[in-house]
């Protein structure tokens, strides 16, 4: 039996869009999942850890729970915090076992049906499945089973493995599951939940992260270690690119999915994506944006007297900077924590002063000096261009920037909230032009050997590479059949392949 407690929206713009029963930018999305067996507690954990996970999506958030006898689901727009306070979610969401999810949409309305963890009763009994990451033939899979009579609820890739899943014609569910993962491609990570198991996934490259911890006996499941540290668990291990982890009352059991093959762990979890006091791939995601900063210093001086983090992401590095160049750092902006990600400009004079209600200029501090901007990447440029701006306004006599990533020149596909090509500032314009598109008086990048050189490699192997870093090089660990199908005109209604990824 399954109970479902969803919050309605009361935002008209929340509805349903006809358009998206095709399928629509929302599967799109950067998220965070937690998952717990064999605690008391397990939905107030997993609440705890998704507030630990809240960077990795703040629009719509969900926990499921499974109390010995029936399955609880509650799913919100907004965030964490909002949405499992007051009453404890564990007397909400009773059980041992529960999973839970952040979700952050890319593009398009956010919609509650889209809302993580999903739940099917299946032939095997219920399932709960959370996703992180992005299914790269997910349209092209969901196409074939629309056509074979499949009812979909969702415009979530993550709903096309619950159909896998379903129509699988093997015998046990984890041989069920595990030939729904091999029929897909991409980046993820998977945490799901059935009567007597709570169950991981990740992808054969590893490209999306997902570790294990520990618990006064309990195992959980976590996108990043700073989700076990707030409930003071320990770290057991991560889960090896293309492993089943699958967590019972008799223990922990880890099943190859996938042959071996050399992993390709997404970069930009390190340049941006990761909380900074979180360990990915046993290193320290503070450490590695220092040392970006650091060699960003050498490849890119300037002749300033303060440097200046964007905040937050972008602080790391430009401490890395100013301890290698001996320069100052200081915090020249204000950060407004109080801001949500989404603001109402009707009016083009509050667009322009827009960046202001997130980030306030120190006007004392900066007026008559040279500063320079450290910020971890530049996308689309808009808000560094703002940012140059105010600094200006705030009476600083030059305003260099730097970013501590190379340049972005190609859209991800694996989950990250990364626009098309013709959006990208460094995919159209030459450093000279975008210097003076963003009003700067200097522009520099990290180069690709310096990430590596941060990641502690001594070069890229253009052979076989340690990281993903297409968003860089253009370099796709895995194949993009629905892109490459849209961009081929195959499937021309397929438009929301260009708005992301």
């Amino acid at each position: 039996m399954f109970i479902a407690k969803p919050q309605t929206p009361k935002n008209p713009a929340y509805d349903i869009d006809p358009k998206s029963l095709i399928l629509s930018p929302k599967i799109r999305e950067e998220c965070g999942v937690f998952g717990v067996f064999g605690a008391a507690n397990a939905a107030a954990l997993t609440a705890l850890g998704l507030h630990a996970l809240q960077h990795r999506g703040q629009e719509a958030c969900g926990i499921a729970s499974f109390d010995g006898k029936k399955f609880h689901n509650e799913r919100h727009l907004g965030l964490v915090g909002d949405s499992f306070t007051g009453d404890d979610p564990g007397e909400r969401l009773p059980g041992h076992a529960a999973i839970g999810h952040n979700r952050y949409s890319t593009a398009g309305k956010t919609l509650l049906r889209n809302t993580q963890p999903l739940f099917s009763d299946l032939a095997t009994g219920g399932f709960a499945i959370a996703h992180n990451g992005h299914l790269t033939n997910a349209y092209h899979l969901r196409e074939n089973l629309v056509k074979d009579g499949a009812i979909f609820q969702s415009t979530s890739d993550t709903e096309v493995v619950l159909h896998l899943v379903a129509r699988s014609r093997r015998i046990k569910f984890i041989d069920k599951f595990i030939d729904a993962l091999r029929q897909i491609d991409g980046g993820f990570s998977f945490v799901g939940l059935t009567n007597k198991k709570l169950i991981g996934a990740r992808d054969r490259l590893g490209i999306r992260p997902l570790v294990i911890g520990k618990k006064d006996g309990a195992y959980l499941l976590a996108s990043e270690t700073c989700a076990l540290d707030m409930i003071d668990a320990e770290f057991f291990r991560e889960v090896e690119p293309g492993e089943v982890v699958v967590i019972t009352k008799s223990g922990i059991e880890f099943i190859r999915a996938f042959p071996k093959t050399p992993q390709r762990p997404c970069i930009f979890e390190f340049v941006y994506f990761a909380r900074p006091d979180s360990i990915v791939g046993g290193q320290s995601v503070y450490e590695v944006r220092k040392r970006m900063g650091q060699r960003l210093a050498r490849e890119t001086p300037a002749d300033i007297d303060l440097v200046i983090p964007v905040p937050d992401s972008g602080v790391p590095a430009a401490l890395g900077f100013a301890q290698e160049s001996g320069i100052p750092f200081e915090l020249g902006i204000i950060r407004n924590h109080y801001v949500g990600r989404t603001f109402i400009q009707p009016t083009q004079q509050i667009r322009d002063i827009g960046v202001r209600l997130k980030h306030s200029a120190n006007r004392n501090l900066i007026k008559g000096k040279r500063v320079l901007l450290v910020d971890d990447s530049i996308v689309r440029g808009t808000t560094s261009r703002k940012i140059v701006r105010m600094i200006r306004d705030a009476g600083a006599k030059e305003v260099h920037f730097r970013s501590a990533s190379p340049p972005i020149k190609h859209p991800d596909f694996y989950g990250i909230d990364m626009p098309s090509t013709e959006k990208l500032l460094a995919a159209n314009h030459d450093l000279d032009t975008m210097t003076q598109l963003l009003g700067a008086d200097s522009l520099g990048f990290l180069s690709v050997e310096g990430m590596y050189w941060a990641m502690g490699a001594e070069r890229r192997d253009e052979t076989y590479p340690q990281f993903s870093d297409h968003c860089f090089t253009g370099d796709y660990p895995t194949s993009l059949i629905d892109y490459e199908r849209k961009n081929q005109g195959k499937d021309p209604q397929m438009s929301f392949l260009v708005e992301v990824a």
